[in-house]
């Protein structure tokens, strides 16, 4: 498992040669997409798939989302994004708010955030106990080998960028009218939180990253690049995880 510091940030890509390679890479995420929900192909259901994307604020994990399901039709995936937990949600265990729009066989699921919380933000300010968090690890590992050992095909994403090129972002969307909305108080506290952060992703990606489900570090310091490299990484998990499951994936179309 790479550590964030091994994440090679000089990687760059033109806008040109991004559409090129979202182009080629569209129609097979969809095909697969169909081939799953049993719509072409042997027309047989196969296994979900739940894509989670973590991430720095700005990274670009909204961008990269709307090229990742750009092919797919609306009616055969959810985009799902999670806030702080609304008060009835903190009465129960902070997995169960995220189980009902689990993905079931032959679905989709794209989660903008998720249960990484606990061991994030809730870890960092103070949300949860450290006796919460620490479990939490343990807790986080068993739901993920259940989901996987019941068949499903998880891609979990984390976009890194650099502390410079993220201030370089939230100042370009401070001047501009139409991106002021996406900079909130919240995203300044967290970056004057960043070490706190550093050190927290870094054990998250140490003790969450396993043979069921690894994590994938997403260079994000190019928009560009980070946009490719997710649908490419999610086609590669998509196609090895159907293998693993006994479905074969179709050749290209």
């Amino acid at each position: 498992m790479k550590s964030l510091d091994q994440v090679d940030l000089s990687l760059t890509m033109s806008k040109a040669e991004e559409a090129e390679r979202l182009k080629a890479a569209w129609p097979r995420l969809a095909q697969l997409r169909l081939t799953l929900g049993g719509l072409i192909g042997e027309r047989r259901i196969g296994p979900p798939v739940c894509v989670v994307f973590e991430g720095w604020d700005a990274s670009g994990k909204g961008g990269s989302i709307k090229r990742l399901v750009n092919p797919l039709d609306p009616r055969h995936f959810r985009v799902l994004q999670f806030a702080a937990p609304s008060a009835d949600e903190k009465r129960h265990h902070f997995l169960s708010r995220f189980v009902p729009s689990l993905p079931g066989c032959g679905g989709m699921s794209v989660y903008d955030r998720s249960w990484y919380g606990r061991v994030l933000v809730e870890r960092v300010d103070g949300f949860a106990t450290e006796k919460e968090w620490q479990r939490s690890y343990r807790e986080i590992r068993n739901f993920e080998y259940g989901l996987v050992d019941e068949g499903m095909i998880l891609i979990k994403l984390w976009l890194h960028l650099s502390e410079a090129e993220q201030l370089r972002r939230f100042d370009a969307r401070a001047a501009d009218p139409l991106k002021t909305w996406k900079l909130t108080p919240d995203d300044w506290h967290n970056r004057e939180q960043r070490p706190a952060y550093v050190e927290a992703v870094a054990e998250m990606l140490h003790r969450t990253s396993g043979d069921h489900a690894k994590w994938n570090l997403i260079s994000a310091e190019s928009k560009h690049n980070a946009r490719v490299e997710v649908i490419e990484t999610v086609i590669r998990k998509i196609e090895k995880g159907m293998k693993r499951q006994g479905f074969d994936p179709p050749g290209h179309a």
